[in-house]
């Protein structure tokens, strides 16, 4: 069967199949498309995914474990994205890519903010995918969303609506075991009501940022699905959600930790054993 991963063979062995067994890493970018997205938020947002999606390719250790599905809620409601192409909600064709073929797709801003079911949609494509995985005899990292709006949500007629307050247990459910990290970002102008609906939905990462900062984002989300391949702890996370939060280089967090490690290893090395 032919694979969809690329040879990375010299040109002469380019016909050789292979299959790539590493541990995948699942990344859902829920994004918020709507109109009060318009202008130069949309604008700012399209041109950040599209230089990180040549920061993923140029990235070894997550460009062959990484996949990434992009689910937006705006004007044609609720999309599933692979890559630049939007399916059709009838083809059971899963949006994950390979983050070394992920091409990024161009977004306008129209229509409410059905955040409901968009993150609905995220949770349902995540378990579809571990199950994929499952069945395949393939391993998997805890999986990543992220859902970045800066609004409330709607219901179709784009009106406010509580409807969200049904995700709240199955949310707390999932996340307390471990079945994927949520990531809850307000940007722009989001009202104080719409941070409270993103504190419920992910009471440890959340966070209300000034402006649109897509590329620091992005960068952050990168960090830390390579915290994930390391076998980081908890504390790694917070600390680099904590530096998006104020603004601070994602990946300083991490270079960081991968300095305190080695600095204790090194002091356990000079330690003297027994009987020195």
């Amino acid at each position: 069967m032919h694979s969809e991963y690329p040879p990375t063979l010299p040109a002469e062995y380019a016909d050789i199949e292979f299959e790539n067994n590493a541990q995948r890493l699942p990344l859902v970018l829920c994004l918020d498309t709507s109109s009060s997205m318009a202008g130069a938020p949309i604008q700012t947002l399209n041109d950040a995914l599209a230089e990180w999606t040549r920061e993923l390719h140029d990235d070894v250790s997550l460009s062959y474990s990484v996949e990434v599905a992009v689910i937006t809620f705006g004007g044609r409601g609720v999309g599933a994205w692979r890559g630049p192409q939007l399916l059709d909600p009838r083809t059971p064709m899963s949006p994950f890519v390979p983050a070394h073929a992920f091409q990024a797709p161009r977004f306008t801003a129209s229509g409410v903010t059905l955040m409901t079911e968009a993150l609905e949609l995220a949770m349902h494509v995540v378990a579809a995918r571990k199950a994929e995985l499952r069945a395949s005899g393939l391993q998997y990292y805890r999986p990543q969303i992220c859902l970045v709006t800066d609004g409330l949500p709607t219901d179709g007629t784009g009106h406010m609506t509580d409807s969200w307050h049904r995700l709240l247990p199955v949310l707390a459910e999932e996340q307390q075991a471990r079945r994927f990290r949520l990531y809850a970002i307000g940007v722009g102008g989001i009202t104080d009501r719409g941070e409270q609906v993103l504190q419920a939905f992910a009471p440890k990462f959340n966070a209300r940022i000034q402006g649109f900062p897509f590329r620091e984002l992005l960068q952050m989300m990168s960090a830390s699905a390579n915290a994930e391949q390391r076998g980081a702890g908890d504390e790694v996370f917070e600390k680099i959600f904590s530096q998006f939060k104020t603004q601070r280089p994602a990946w300083e967090s991490l270079r960081s930790a991968r300095t305190s490690r080695c600095t204790a290893r090194r002091r356990c090395r000079r330690r003297p054993g027994p009987g020195r």
